[in-house]
């Protein structure tokens, strides 16, 4: 198993935080959504919030690669569809790369 932290920012908007974390709700997950991360090689995965400031831990088996996951991201359209809609909440963290949502970051602490 492999263990990945990542960090997006949403807009500082309270309606579209409220909106940003209904669709993340149980009962609104897209279930082709649900499949594609796991059959990527996702064993679980978590978003946290506090603010505008997310925080994603990944858990992930020996399948799963950022490229293998793109790669099936870019050639299914549900995928694509809920991209786009995630734009409308999200942005890119200060630092990031053009286009970049999610990034990585880095462990400096472990117990």
């Amino acid at each position: 198993m492999k263990k990945y932290c990542l960090a997006c920012d949403l807009v500082d908007d309270e309606a579209l935080i409220a909106e940003y974390e209904r669709w993340h709700r149980h009962e609104n997950k897209w279930p082709e959504i649900m499949k594609s991360i796991t059959d990527a090689g996702v064993t679980n995965m978590e978003i946290y919030r506090f603010g505008t400031r997310l925080f994603m831990i990944m858990e992930t088996d020996d399948t799963f690669t950022f490229e293998r996951k793109a790669a099936m991201d870019e050639g299914n359209p549900k995928v694509q569809e809920w991209e786009q809609l995630m734009w409308k909440f999200q942005q890119a963290i200060p630092g990031s790369k053009p286009g970049e949502k999610w990034v990585f970051m880095d462990k400096i602490f472990q117990l």
